[in-house]
């Protein structure tokens, strides 16, 4: 099961934040994260906060869940105020959002807009397994002003399926991908995963061509984490199956990348491709720059001015809360100025602009040269627009940047 929330300082009961947090509320980019915990079955590599109907017990209904985050939504209302604060990007996560019905992620969708109002434009996102849509529901969602979805995929290999715990038929990919893109969805992502034990090179390869021969607009790579407490942690603990090794990893990031460039897809954080920068994520890209967003659900983390807050686990507990007109969060923190711009570091040193030298310390100012002639940083950013970019080599050793960059 997921790892136990973090501790942190009590939360009012009615989750109102200091007013230092909403001083500037407004001057940053708004976005609200749905949580939708809900899964067919738990993959044996994710830690992420979500129930199979099994683990769920009594008194939790996938039916009633909405109504749950939609009195969220208007919790958020109140606590943040009469302010105008335009929603430029909405992302459902998870768990399955799309094992909800579809008229459900559309009324919670409304909810959002007749509360806050969607910004012109605004980017609206769902996650979905290829086995958890057809035609009919794509349809029904992108009229519900869904635009842009983000496919499960993860690997093309039946075999690497089936280590993961991954049971859809992978020849069902492209066939939801041409009928989201008949929907009218204006961006479609696919996301794979690397490193996944008897995974071989060509295998990988196998799977980032399977993904590009279906176009997307986006595209998702993340290496295999084994994660204390899942299945396939204790598979590895009991000599099953192998931890993932370094090396192999840095050399299927490095056969993506190739292919995903050569393919016309851009990298824009270490992560993630785009084909052009109308396809990024914009809502992940909030996250990495530090914008606010409310997250909805059991679990869920937010950020507002500063404040940072997650809530109950349970989807009972986080029914009961709202049921009782109560918040759901758990505890919260409030970050101090050192903790911010520690965060900033961390964050946007991953992102293609880069990080701006504002954010630096004398100290790490004074490791960039050593850095560039390591090459692990871009030269002509810094001594241009004293911006610290990674090459290529400094993605597949980003951590070791951020260590240097923050003595």
């Amino acid at each position: 099961m997921p790892s136990a929330l973090p501790e942190g300082d009590p939360v009012p009961t009615d989750g109102a934040l200091p007013e230092s947090a909403l001083a500037d509320l407004g001057q940053r980019r708004f976005g609200f994260y749905v949580h939708v915990p809900f899964c067919t079955v738990r993959c044996g590599y994710c830690d992420f906060n979500t129930y199979t109907a099994e683990e769920l017990g009594g008194g939790v209904s996938r039916g009633t869940y909405v109504d749950h985050a939609i009195a969220e939504v208007r919790l958020a209302r109140r606590v943040l105020g009469e302010r105008d604060l335009p929603v430029a990007t909405v992302f459902l996560g998870g768990g399955t959002p799309t094992l909800l019905p579809a008229a459900d992620l559309g009324r919670l969708l409304t909810a959002i807009d007749d509360e806050f109002g969607l910004a012109p434009g605004a980017e609206v996102t769902t996650e979905a397994n290829p086995d958890s849509v057809d035609r009919a529901y794509l349809d029904e969602l992108r009229a519900a002003g869904y635009n842009r979805i983000s496919f499960g995929m993860q690997s093309a290999v039946p075999h690497v399926l089936a280590t993961l715990d991954r049971t859809h038929d992978p020849a069902r990919v492209p066939v939801v991908v041409e009928a989201a893109r008949a929907a009218g969805f204006e961006q479609i992502s696919l996301d794979l995963i690397y490193g996944t034990p008897g995974e071989s090179a060509a295998d990988w390869r196998t799977s980032v061509e399977a993904a590009l021969a279906c176009a997307p607009d986006h595209v998702s790579a993340y290496s295999l984490i084994v994660e204390d407490g899942t299945a396939l942690a204790r598979r590895v603990k009991r000599g099953e199956l192998p931890m993932p090794d370094d090396d192999d990893l840095a050399d299927k990031y490095v056969a993506a990348d190739d292919l995903l460039e050569a393919a016309g897809l851009s990298w824009y954080e270490v992560s993630n491709w785009a084909r052009d920068d109308a396809a990024r994520c914009r809502h992940n890209l909030a996250y990495w720059r530090g914008d606010d967003w409310w997250g909805v659900g059991p679990g869920a983390h937010s950020h507002v001015g500063g404040v940072r807050w997650w809530s109950v686990k349970h989807p009972a507990a986080y029914g009961d809360r709202l049921a009782a007109g109560a918040s759901p969060a758990h505890a919260r923190e409030v970050l101090d100025d050192e903790t911010q711009r520690v965060e900033r570091v961390l964050l946007e040193v991953r992102i293609r602009e880069g990080l701006d030298a504002a954010a630096l310390d004398e100290a790490a100012v004074a490791e960039l040269p050593a850095l560039i002639g390591q090459g692990l940083v871009e030269p002509a950013p810094w001594a241009q627009d004293r911006r610290v970019v990674l090459t290529r080599q400094g993605r597949l050793l980003a951590d070791l940047v951020v260590r240097d960059l923050l003595p």
